[in-house]
């Protein structure tokens, strides 16, 4: 494969094949239908290491994908998108529609507010920073792609090296002051379509508090938790929290960062740490065109900065429901307290 360095020998369950300089790699699996313990372990921890792991013709139906998932953690579900008309259109609750189908499976409509909601995916985020409860693994599989050559790739950002790379005296006053970086789902909605939502205000909206810089247990390596969902910086004047945030977004996201995944046919997976790097959707010419059908899981994380410096006890998750080009919250009371989340119902 163009772009492989080498083999991964520490590795002895599954084949692990590097694609760039620091992160990422392709992973093949010898059988997902008899998949052992050790089999899932080395995959999490290939996962670990490289931050995001491609899997090729997987051949895993909804069932199978949810499945596997499962045997990563404990997984975030739609239930509480399903509000007023909207129906799933698929079995499971586990799975996120991360593609351009309507609820009716025609293809959406780009005037629409689900597909205004959806602008925001184009923009470097991490799954979840918005989330009382963070978010590990994010499993994201082709069921439809479109034309080759018309877009739809999804590109990852290594957040760890852009740690590292950061000039010391930046690195040194995030260390010292170990900021809280707070984010709402609000604020890359309105980044992503700012006409459509000029009248959202995001700081309106329930905040999840996260440190800016953090250790990846994973890894043992630093992190920066950034990305499109951060609104703002605790404690700092605007102005100040603003460069801050803008500039750790820019600085992240450049091309010597950026690795970009070509999908190539149904059945394609790829696994990420949203703890350990930054993801978006690349549009194209797809777009309103052709149909790109997108599924993913998310893992709830479990590590020792899983829910941030939120509150975990009696914790309700809330809801936003997408009518009339704003966002309304609402409180909804999770099953558990592991489903505790903030989230976005995008009703078309």
């Amino acid at each position: 494969m163009a772009g492989v360095l080498y083999i991964d020998t520490s590795f002895t369950k599954v084949t692990v094949k590097p694609v760039h300089p620091t992160f990422g790699c392709e992973v093949q699996v010898p059988d997902w239908d008899n998949m052992d313990d050790e089999t899932v372990q080395e995959i999490s921890r290939a996962a670990n290491k490289y931050g995001f792991v491609i899997f090729r013709n997987t051949g895993l139906s909804d069932k199978a994908h949810v499945d596997f998932s499962w045997r990563l953690g404990a997984l975030d579900n739609v239930s509480r998108f399903i509000t007023g008309d909207r129906k799933l259109r698929y079995e499971y609750m586990e799975l996120f529609d991360a593609g351009n189908i309507a609820d009716d499976g025609t293809l959406l409509d780009p005037d629409s507010s689900r597909a205004h909601t959806n602008k925001g995916n184009q923009l470097f985020h991490t799954d979840s920073s918005y989330n009382f409860r963070r978010a590990s693994y994010s499993l994201l599989r082709a069921v439809e792609l479109p034309p080759k050559g018309t877009g739809g790739e999804t590109e990852f950002a290594d957040t760890r090296t852009a740690f590292v790379d950061l000039p010391e005296d930046l690195k040194r006053d995030l260390v010292k002051n170990n900021y809280v970086g707070c984010h709402t789902l609000a604020h890359s909605r309105k980044n992503g379509s700012p006409e459509y939502f000029k009248n959202l205000d995001p700081s309106k909206f329930p905040m999840a508090r996260h440190r800016l810089v953090q250790i990846h247990e994973g890894s043992g390596r630093a992190n920066l938790y950034i990305g499109a969902h951060l609104h703002h910086v605790e404690g700092l004047p605007d102005a100040d929290s603003a460069a801050l945030r803008d500039l750790l977004n820019r600085h992240a996201t450049q091309p010597k960062y950026l690795y970009t995944f070509h999908w190539e046919q149904p059945g394609d997976m790829v696994m990420w740490d949203n703890r350990a790097l930054l993801h978006r959707a690349a549009g194209g010419s797809f777009a309103g065109k052709h149909r790109r059908d997108l599924r993913r899981t998310t893992v709830h994380d479990d590590s020792a900065h899983a829910w941030g410096l939120n509150d975990t006890d009696g914790v309700t998750a809330v809801g936003y429901q997408l009518t009339a080009k704003t966002l309304d919250s609402a409180e909804i009371t999770p099953a558990a307290k592991a489903a505790a989340t903030v989230a976005v119902a995008a009703v078309s």
